[in-house]
């Protein structure tokens, strides 16, 4: 370890993950044990996905370093190259800053990249939200993935905990500390409707959908399909105003995208259309909305957290656990509409006000920081397979 304080070097390469990390990278900076090394990647750097570095530099946090890799590409190739000028990004960045731990979160091909070149430095790996399931995506390979390059596990759940156990992790390097993004909706001051409506542009005083629709990597169908099937859907319901905000940067991308566009050009004083809201706007939009509509992780966690109902559509998200507030339905049209229809009735409104959430008591960031800095690096490169008795 260099020093008496340690180096922790954090990676984020998207806008959702970035909200899930911002009161960790704030707890990293006011803790005097710990210095925070911050690399910035992926959609943050690239103006298609409304270069989201700048907020991260608004928000007070200077980046270390900038590994550029997404190629202005949404094939399978393009996604695989890019990955590869990643892991050669990363190799650099990590050989400069030389940080103690890297602390990554989630199952994105960006952070999958800079896992593989901290393991070959010989860099401990700290993981969050590991153990989860997204069967309908290459993600879920790529969690697992991570958690077996990992030496730190963070975990949302109890479940997750059991089954990053059950990949052969030792149970003492697991930590149930709940869902990060439910720090942010325990510590920020949302908006209220007006307020939205001033930071937007667009007038949120009436009944309005949330909606994000991302590529679904392992489907047979083609990518635009899903969403094309969601915004029929969504033609059904005249009297709701819709947000959309942008489909992430995987195989895909761009079929989704010209979905989204054809919709808002169409519909243009219904609809608002935002590549990024960054997460105030964002998470004030879901505490006032009718209901939350697509296949975002964010409906399955931060929606419950803040009782409001979700439609959950196709198979993006099958596997993780689910609150009450939350109703799957198929990627068909009239699923979607029958989904949406159950959403806005009041027995399910009142159901979704009392329904618990599973993701924690909001304090997650304080417990991985004090694993961070407290808990012993000698040896912790060197892992045994801990197998189920």
């Amino acid at each position: 370890m260099s020093g008496s304080v340690r180096k922790i070097c954090v990676v984020t390469g998207s806008r959702a993950e970035y909200g899930l990390l911002y009161w960790l990278l704030k707890e990293i900076q006011a803790d005097p044990k710990l210095q925070l090394q911050l690399i910035v990647t992926g959609m943050h750097l690239s103006p298609q996905f409304g270069l989201t570095v700048t907020q991260i530099e608004s928000d007070g946090f200077v980046p270390d370093a900038r590994v550029e890799m997404l190629l202005s590409s949404d094939t399978s190739v393009g996604v695989a190259k890019s990955m590869g000028l990643g892991v050669i990004g990363f190799a650099e960045a990590l050989d400069r800053l030389r940080p103690d731990i890297l602390v990554v979160l989630g199952d994105r091909f960006e952070i999958f990249a800079a896992a593989q070149a901290a393991m070959v430095a010989r860099i401990p790996i700290a993981h969050i939200h590991g153990g989860e399931l997204t069967e309908g995506l290459i993600d879920e390979a790529i969690r697992h993935s991570l958690t077996k390059m990992s030496h730190l596990h963070f975990v949302a759940t109890e479940v997750y905990r059991k089954r990053v156990v059950q990949l052969g992790e030792s149970p003492q390097h697991v930590w149930n500390v709940g869902a990060a993004g439910v720090d942010a909706i325990r510590r920020m001051r949302l908006l209220d409707r007006n307020e939205l409506s001033v930071a937007t542009g667009f007038d949120l005083t009436t009944p309005y959908f949330v909606v994000t629709y991302h590529p679904v990597t392992l489907a047979d169908e083609q990518a635009g399909g899903g969403a094309r099937a969601l915004f029929a859907a969504l033609e059904h319901f005249p009297n709701h105003k819709i947000v959309v905000t942008g489909a992430n940067a995987d195989t895909g991308n761009g079929a989704v995208s010209r979905e989204i566009e054809s919709f808002s050009a169409a519909h243009p004083g219904r609809v608002f259309s935002c590549i990024s809201l960054g997460q105030t706007r964002y998470l004030s939009a879901i505490a006032h909305a009718d209901a939350v509509i697509g296949n975002s992780s964010s409906g399955l966690i931060e929606a419950p957290v803040l009782r409001v109902p979700t439609v959950n559509v196709g198979d993006r998200q099958r596997g993780r656990v689910r609150a009450a507030t939350v109703i799957d339905v198929s990627d068909s049209e009239q699923a979607i509409v029958a989904g949406i229809g159950q959403a806005l009735t009041p027995e399910f409104r009142a159901a979704c006000r009392d329904a618990e959430c599973p993701f924690g008591d909001g304090h997650s960031a304080e417990k991985i920081v004090k694993v961070l800095g407290e808990w012993p690096l000698e040896g912790l490169l060197i892992k045994q397979f801990h197998d189920l008795a």
